[in-house]
């Protein structure tokens, strides 16, 4: 058993403001006795503009934001997921939407990037979003090996495609950590919902921090920070604001609710309309 910590920012568009709240964050979490803390997405910026990220960027395996993640996961010898970070592509106007894991060394271990891209105009708002327009897309999802279990990650508009999770599971996730920074009208109607629908379909833990609050770009997030148990119960919410959720992770209970309840056993796939033998 484990204590995992999904931290809850309202991120701006200064990167060594974000980085030192980052920084206080993961501290109080760790004293608490966090194993393995998550930042959400954008937590080192937030811009004003969603060009600002491009300015920002930073090659692969150097820049200030990276030796952050790596300097305080060695600090507080916790494995630290780095929500997303703006990584240099190929095509020099846009970002790659990384998610960084690092061990307890400040070793990186691990890569993610963002697949699904938010390109949007949200229902009942004057709110639109062209994620694509300075985001390169990835193409490979992420299961690896913790002390903690398998882990997978994803973010935010990755929620809502289960097809993405069910080839996690099939890889033998055990906890699925997912920064986000949902909006507030859509977290609203699906963040809780989609959130616990993925650790019941999957029978596994979700840990999931979000942005939650009012930003300086005028954007407002959702937050709600939380973490799911494989039953579906939320374990620990922080609704709005700066904070962070705390909750053990129980791989032995995790493999007796998947013992008892072998749903992922009696999956079928379908090809043609029927499901193979």
């Amino acid at each position: 058993m484990s204590e995992f910590s999904a931290i809850q920012m309202a991120s701006g568009p200064s990167v060594s403001s974000n980085l030192l709240e980052a920084g206080k964050l993961i501290a109080l979490a760790a004293k608490a006795g966090a194993k393995l803390v998550a930042l959400p997405e954008n937590f080192a910026l937030m811009g004003e503009s969603e060009f600002d990220k491009i300015e920002q960027k930073e090659i692969d395996g150097t820049g200030p934001i990276q030796d952050f993640l790596a300097d305080t996961a060695k600090k507080y010898g916790i494995w630290l997921v780095g929500g997303t970070i703006p990584l240099a592509d190929e095509d020099e106007t846009k970002i790659i939407a990384a998610c960084l894991v690092f061990n307890d060394l400040g070793e990186r271990v691990a890569r993610y990037d963002k697949i699904h891209l938010f390109d949007v105009s949200v229902p009942g708002t004057d709110e639109q979003y062209r994620e694509s327009d300075t985001i390169a897309k990835g193409s490979h999802e992420l299961v690896l090996d913790s002390p903690f279990g398998k882990l997978g990650i994803a973010i935010c508009y990755d929620l809502r495609f289960p097809e993405l999770f069910r080839k996690m599971a099939a890889q033998g996730m055990d906890v699925l950590i997912i920064p986000s920074a949902f909006t507030a009208e859509t977290g609203a109607a699906h963040w809780e919902i989609l959130l616990r629908a993925r650790a019941v379909e999957n029978l596994c833990y979700v840990v999931a921090p979000n942005q939650g609050g009012f930003h300086l770009n005028g954007r407002k997030t959702y937050g709600h920070s939380m973490i799911i148990d494989p039953w579906g119960v939320v374990l620990d919410c922080y609704k709005t604001g700066s904070g962070f959720v705390i909750s053990d992770v129980d791989l032995d209970r995790l493999q007796k609710v998947r013992a008892s309840f072998p749903a992922l056993q009696h999956r079928q796939i379908f090809h043609e309309g029927k499901p193979n033998d």
